[in-house]
């Protein structure tokens, strides 16, 4: 599967380079945008950040990032830690995280149908929404057999080489995929020749197939394939990952067994969540 066979093994970082969207939208509240991008450069297993770090990650002055830090702090979204100065989420990112979560209706239609799969094919199966240049976990679920396989909400892994980043790329208007291929090709323009092939082969892939898959592509010892699905009340394409570490499949059987149980799976999610059932 497409996710760390580790939560603790490093999480993908969005360059500092990285193009602003918004950069030329007038209604766009820049330090409001820029507030928003200092939560976001928190990972999965990354307790604290620093003023400097935060800035590399965000490409923006200290100066800059050192009152967006104070007034986070202030309003209770961060925590200066005194001993070193560095910074955690606070406690209101918490509550608005738990929030969204509560009220994200497509996790808990999603999850006995994952669940279903997950034990169905012995492996592990994940919900993925887009953030800029990764797949953030929403929820996931794994057989007994993949126990090993530990996974967390909220993590994140790179768009561009993984099955699941693959299948929502498919699944975008061409217009919004190239802009997205643009954005991954200036973020490391030398490894852009082999990224480009890989997403160019799952592009042929996916209308064909029904899936886009990854074997190796991001991490040697993880295989994965996924599909993407609309799941509507204005919230972004989504995408389900199948798969898991190469040592329970290979790549043949997963292709064999695993695709037509994801499809299905997948048309059952996008049928129950345009019945009407929120």
């Amino acid at each position: 599967m497409d996710h760390p066979v580790s939560a603790h093994l490093p999480t993908s970082v969005e360059p500092a380079s990285e193009a602003d969207p918004h950069r030329d939208d007038r209604g766009v509240v820049t330090a409001l945008a820029r507030g928003l991008e200092i939560l976001a450069c928190f990972r999965v297993g990354e307790s604290t950040l620093s003023n400097t770090e935060l800035a590399q990650r965000c490409g923006l002055p200290k100066s800059t990032v050192s009152r967006l830090t104070h007034t986070l702090t202030k309003l209770g979204y961060l925590i200066n830690v005194p001993t070193t100065g560095r910074y955690r989420l606070g406690t209101s990112c918490l509550a608005l995280g738990s929030a969204m979560l509560t009220r994200l209706d497509v996790r808990t239609i999603a999850r006995p149908l994952m669940q279903e799969l997950a034990t169905a094919t012995g492996l592990s199966v994940s919900l993925c929404v887009p953030h800029k240049l990764s797949m953030i976990y929403l929820d996931h679920c794994r057989s007994v057999q993949t126990l090993s396989l530990t996974l967390d909400v909220g993590s994140r892994i790179p768009l561009a080489t993984t099955a699941v980043g693959r299948a929502w790329m498919a699944s975008l208007p061409a217009p919004e995929r190239a802009a997205v291929m643009q954005q991954i090709e200036a973020a490391d323009p030398q490894a852009w020749p082999a990224v480009l092939q890989g997403i160019e082969t799952a592009l042929v892939e996916y209308p064909k197939v029904g899936v886009a898959s990854s074997f190796g592509d991001w991490k040697k010892e993880v295989i994965g394939i996924a599909r993407a699905f609309s799941p509507g009340n204005g919230l972004p394409n989504m995408a389900v990952n199948l798969g898991g570490a190469a040592y329970n499949a290979s790549p043949e059987e997963l292709m064999k067994d695993g695709v037509p149980r994801l499809i299905e799976m997948v048309y059952n999610l996008e049928s129950l969540l345009h019945r009407g059932v929120r």
